[in-house]
């Protein structure tokens, strides 16, 4: 078979991704998005911190119009996932599970992370809407309501701990009964954030997404206003990256070029939460735009 060449391929269709694929666009560059659409931002139902939706947007959304708007652009897409990368001389060559081959003069990876959510009924419907993950998106959404950090460990321990900055009223689900040190018991206890060492059944939810409690796998329905999750554990995906070369971080996080978002390896560049631990949806947008800017002066 005859391997396709294009001048970029960005790996990931999530907000990065799509950011870049549509600045590319406007480029005119012959660009392919490879995506496998499990992505984070498939899962988030509201993200209310981005200018111009002061009523949130879902992830959805957000994929669905940007999808279109770079498709309009000429932009290709395809729905794959890659699991092999590698470069020769000028060329980028990738793999994918369909055994399809694409060759690429400048290889973007927008391959984002994927949070660990044990399998919780009726938890994905609330998320974004009653049920969050990031506090730095939506610690404002729970201000003065009654939480339930549904959470594994130090991890969960420290989110109900982050908490604390928007109410007092916190009650910490330990799913996986991991042992906590004493040292975070006494700061919990400091907190009057209450403890349950319990595996979670079930989330209880009115129409679907408003959340108002879990049933827990002995049977106990613990109410709450609000639920964050905080189980740890979570994948960042940058395996694509290491095979190519890419210097990640301990936390498998891939370093980039503060400016202009390359990779220590030619012509590779990375945008979006698979670099930014920060995991913001408008830091993925500017890293997609501005990778796509250098992408296009290399290609010149």
């Amino acid at each position: 078979m005859v391997a396709k060449n294009y001048e970029c391929i960005i790996v990931g269709a999530g907000i990065a991704g799509l950011q870049a694929a549509i600045q590319l666009g406007r480029y005119m560059h012959n660009v392919l998005v490879i995506d496998s659409e499990d992505g984070r931002s498939n899962l988030c139902r509201g993200y209310h911190n981005i200018l111009g939706w002061p009523d949130g947007v879902s992830g959805q959304t957000l994929r669905q119009l940007g999808k279109k708007q770079a498709q309009d652009l000429k932009v290709e897409f395809l729905n794959d996932s890659v699991i092999n990368a590698q470069k020769q001389d000028h060329q980028l060559t990738l793999q994918t599970s369909s055994a399809k081959e694409f060759k690429t003069k400048t290889l973007l990876l927008a391959t984002g992370i994927k949070d660990r959510i044990p399998p919780i009924k009726n938890i994905n419907p609330c998320l974004g809407i009653s049920v969050y993950v990031c506090p730095d998106c939506d610690g404002y959404e729970v201000r003065d309501k009654h939480v339930l950090l549904l959470g594994s460990g130090k991890t969960g321990a420290n989110l109900a701990l982050t908490l604390t900055y928007w109410t007092n009223n916190i009650t910490f689900i330990n799913h996986d009964r991991e042992k906590l040190d004493s040292k975070i018991e006494e700061k919990l206890r400091t907190k009057n954030i209450k403890i349950i060492n319990e595996k979670i059944e079930a989330v209880i939810a009115e129409n679907e997404s408003d959340f108002k409690g879990v049933i827990l796998e002995n049977g106990q329905a613990i109410t709450g206003d609000k639920g964050f999750i905080g189980f740890g554990g979570n994948a960042v995906h940058s395996d694509l990256g290491h095979q190519l070369g890419v210097e990640r971080l301990e936390n498998k996080h891939l370093l980039v070029d503060p400016r202009t978002k390359e990779t220590n390896i030619t012509n590779v560049w990375a945008a979006g939460d698979v670099v930014a631990h920060s995991e913001q949806v408008t830091i993925a947008m500017a890293d997609g735009v501005q990778a796509a800017i250098f992408i296009h002066k290399r290609l010149l």
